[in-house]
């Protein structure tokens, strides 16, 4: 079974202030401007090319580590990612949804393109070594961790199901969770890029 950390759980205890797991009077997710340090990476994209933060700067990025044989929460929250992007004002144009994977050996490009495509064009697949990976996951204090191989070669995957948002400076400014309604994800999502559009901070 697929196991996943929560906002009421883990992944918001590994940025040491549980409040930021609550949303404020203005948002109606969760505020981790002051948790959460800028986008910053360098990786392969799913057609090949390396790609860093700054070639999505301009745009309200959303960051994701899932991987592509994800069986319900990685397919559940990137098709719910799209139906928000395709409800909100400037989200078509304005929002890509970066989705990391965790699971590079199984992960090709060609596999990660084929995946992300199925979402929207607003949606990369990237990917790096293991090095790579493990520095951006710590970074952003994700856990992630590969299961012992059964005689198959299948195994389990844990990672975290949180979404980052990233204003257009590249600024963390959200976290989306699994318990956000719809409505809710979009109003900040909408405000994010509106905010972001007239340089406010």
């Amino acid at each position: 079974m697929l196991r996943f950390w929560k906002c009421t759980g883990a992944a918001m205890i590994a940025y040491g202030v549980l409040s930021g797991c609550t949303s404020g009077e203005s948002w109606k997710t969760h505020d981790i401007s002051s948790l959460v340090p800028d986008l910053a990476f360098t990786l392969t994209d799913d057609r090949g090319r390396s790609v860093s933060a700054q070639d999505y700067r301009g745009k309200v990025a959303l960051l994701f580590f899932g991987f592509t044989h994800c069986p319900d929460v990685c397919p559940t929250t990137l098709a719910r990612l799209a139906r928000t992007i395709q409800a909100t004002d400037g989200g078509r144009d304005d929002v890509r949804v970066l989705v990391v994977t965790v699971d590079p050996a199984r992960d090709s490009t060609a596999v990660m393109h084929e995946y992300v495509q199925a979402f929207g064009p607003q949606f990369v697949g990237l990917r790096g070594d293991a090095a790579a990976l493990e520095a951006l996951a710590r970074r952003y204090r994700v856990a992630y961790a590969l299961g012992k191989p059964d005689a198959r070669g299948n195994y389990e995957v844990t990672h975290s199901s949180a979404v980052f948002v990233f204003d257009r400076e590249g600024r963390a400014r959200l976290l989306f969770s699994s318990k956000d309604t719809p409505a809710a994800t979009a109003e900040d999502l909408r405000r994010v890029i509106l905010d972001s559009s007239h340089g406010a901070g």
